[in-house]
């Protein structure tokens, strides 16, 4: 097992045993309410041919975006949140007879979409990274789906997220676009995780290290523990 790997099981337990003894979080056991028992998609954005944004030092979004997914997978994990992957190692999804590169991408999220409707009690947080061109501008931001539940689970993210990883962010969450492929596609409560922006050279360095990955995937998975809690309650499920 890798060092950082180590160190992520660690802190997650730790993350795990306060959310457990109401410092973080409420006191939650296994969810079984009239909603059922979520499953997580956790959605690495981009891969394969299609790399994202890239940093100044040539690194592509798609695998920044996958090994965060892989380290919220094993927090997750350890907290007993099942979850299942669009994708776990660098390819494009889409079908095997898509010829362009438009048909290919469009290929690509349709089969993201099908996923999560497929999935039984679904929650998807697809998690990206961001550019622009002003190089000063910095900070994760959360977008939500339309809804009670995606409203304050997005703004209890970036809440999470400006407390746990930079407290100088001052970036809102909000409601995702409609032009967003895959959000439009799907009937389940979901986020889009913008975890930084690529085009900022100090920030870019941070989401190249495992430490500050650990530290978003810290971060997105207490903010899931708190609102299953809340929507537990909201169901008389505890």
């Amino acid at each position: 097992m890798k060092p950082w790997m180590v160190v992520l099981l660690v802190i997650a337990g730790i993350l795990c045993f306060l959310a457990r003894w109401g410092k973080l979080v409420p006191a939650m056991g296994p969810v079984t309410t009239d909603y059922g028992r979520p499953v997580v998609v956790l959605d690495a954005g981009h891969g394969g041919e299609d790399g994202g944004a890239v940093t100044a030092s040539g690194h592509r979004e798609s695998d920044i975006n996958l090994q965060i997914v892989k380290k919220m997978e094993y927090v997750m994990a350890l907290c007993g949140v099942e979850t299942v992957l669009t994708r776990s190692e660098d390819v494009s999804l889409h079908a095997p007879g898509a010829a362009e590169r438009g048909e290919r991408k469009e290929s690509d999220l349709s089969y993201r979409a099908d996923l999560v409707n497929n999935t039984s009690n679904a929650m998807l947080i697809s998690i990206h990274q961001n550019q622009f061109s002003d190089p000063s501008v910095s900070g994760a931001q959360v977008f939500y789906t339309l809804g009670d539940v995606g409203r304050q689970w997005g703004e209890s993210t970036q809440q999470a997220l400006r407390d746990l990883v930079d407290e100088t962010n001052t970036k809102k969450a909000k409601q995702v676009s409609e032009d967003v492929y895959l959000f439009s596609h799907i009937s389940c409560p979901g986020l889009l995780v913008e975890c930084g922006f690529l085009s900022n050279g100090v920030e870019a360095s941070l989401l190249l290290t495992d430490g500050y990955q650990t530290q978003l995937s810290l971060a997105i998975t207490g903010a899931y523990l708190h609102q299953i809690q809340m929507m537990s309650k909201a169901t008389g499920g505890i």
